[in-house]
């Protein structure tokens, strides 16, 4: 029950960026056409400003500016072609969505709206461009969540065969913080392409092993989506890394930087930049709840959604059953059991919905609350303490194994929407 946007984690950073000079307006012209929508010179330099801020609050050395700009064009693409997807198939952000979105980014960054709208003029960021880029970014995720993340399965004999195996190396709840370079191999690649991609790698380890920044490397080289974030992945569990990773590191110490490593998807350079044990806490309070949801969709507006929780909870407070009501209107998977949740440890709702569960005694229900996925009602039927160190171990492994599933699944899936489109690319005709 998260929603991921795109640039998570880049906001605040991005709010405190110094304002970059604007240039002078040059003759624009078409540089990648995406079926039959183009994108434009203009449209790529804002955008490359746009990474330029993002690049320089993370202290990543920029690569050279046709490096740069070719990345970033590669990254539109990609998202043009999801973004045509996206529309084809019936997904939108109305109005209303993109504003609530756009009022919580601010919150986040301790800004009333007013105010974020000024600190964005005062960086050079147009709010009007922000504002659709939110859009796009929410319209991609929901994308993800429906073509990829919805159909990527963990089974128990996964979690089981992974606690195994930390246990036996002594992992426990070993964390890694790493980078990564990926140069990619398309399918169906001939065995010349294979070495001139070693190649491509095997200059990048050179160029590192040189003294190159490893960020400013990875920006230059890597096809993977966190490219221009300088390859990091931050910290992440054993269970999120694929085994290939995991065999290096282990023998890996701070600071250190592989040699190339193959697999199916491309070659590899990872850096191990730190490790640690994360301490899993014993014991938490538990709430046992219900709820009922309301989604918002394309053929669902705010105002109907709304609507719609609000006449529930009228039907609620005049006498009818929770559980029976949430049988019948709630859309979400646990309706058929009367919305029942049940015990629900810190962390595993979205904040917005945890911070109203814990205002309420058992027996209460909440006034609607609403969140990323909809307008909820909320009753707490119970609570407890609870030693939960065997079930947040096997539920942090689950979501570890579902995680890089679904990030290893995203990046073929798109590679495939991309080759499945006409692109056709044009920066070099000067």
């Amino acid at each position: 029950m998260k929603l991921h946007l795109i640039r998570a984690g880049l906001l605040a950073a991005l709010i405190s960026a110094a304002t970059a000079q604007a240039a002078p307006i040059a003759v624009d012209r078409v540089v990648a056409v995406v079926n039959k929508q183009a994108i434009t010179y203009n449209e790529l330099k804002e955008r490359v400003k746009t990474v330029t801020r993002q690049m320089n609050v993370q202290k990543i050395p920029l690569p050279k500016t046709e490096v740069l700009e070719s990345q970033v064009l590669e990254r539109m693409v990609s998202e043009q072609v999801l973004l045509q997807l996206a529309f084809d198939t019936g997904i939108r952000v109305d109005d209303t969505q993109l504003d609530r979105t756009v009022e919580r980014i601010a919150q986040q960054n301790n800004m009333s709206l007013p105010s974020f709208r000024a600190a964005l003029k005062k960086d050079g960021i147009d709010f009007k461009q922000f504002r659709e880029e939110i859009r796009s970014e929410i319209i991609i995720s929901r994308l993800r969540d429906r073509e990829v993340d919805n159909r990527v399965v963990v089974t128990d004999a996964e979690i089981d065969g992974q606690m195994k195996q930390q246990e036996s190396q002594g992992e426990g709840g070993q964390e890694y913080q790493l980078s990564h370079i990926l140069v990619s191999i398309p399918e169906n690649a001939t065995p010349e392409q294979i070495a001139k991609l070693r190649e491509k790698t095997e200059k990048a380890a050179a160029e590192i092993q040189k003294g190159t920044n490893f960020s400013q490397v990875a920006a230059s080289y890597s096809d993977a989506p966190d490219a221009l974030e300088g390859g990091s992945l931050g910290w992440r569990p054993v269970g999120r890394l694929p085994s290939l990773f995991v065999e290096q590191i282990e023998k890996m110490k701070a600071d250190q930087v592989s040699g190339v490593l193959k697999s199916a998807k491309g070659f590899h350079i990872i850096k191990l930049q730190d490790k640690r044990i994360k301490s899993e806490q014993m014991v938490v309070e538990q709430t046992h709840a219900r709820h009922i949801l309301i989604r918002t969709n394309e053929a669902v507006s705010e105002q109907e959604a709304k609507q719609s929780i609000d006449n529930i909870a009228a039907r609620i407070k005049g006498g009818g059953k929770f559980e029976e009501i949430a049988r019948q209107q709630s859309e979400d998977g646990s309706a058929p059991k009367g919305g029942d949740l049940g015990w629900l440890s810190p962390g595993d709702t979205v904040p917005e919905f945890e911070e109203a569960m814990n205002k309420l005694s058992p027996g209460q229900m909440s006034e609607p609350i609403r969140t990323a996925f909809g307008w909820h009602l909320i009753k707490v039927i119970e609570r407890r303490n609870q030693d939960v160190s065997t079930d947040r171990l096997r539920s942090s492994i689950r979501q570890a194994i579902r995680a890089r599933k679904s990030d290893e699944s995203f990046v073929d899936w798109v590679r495939q929407q991309r080759d499945r489109a006409y692109v056709e690319l044009k920066l070099e005709d000067r």
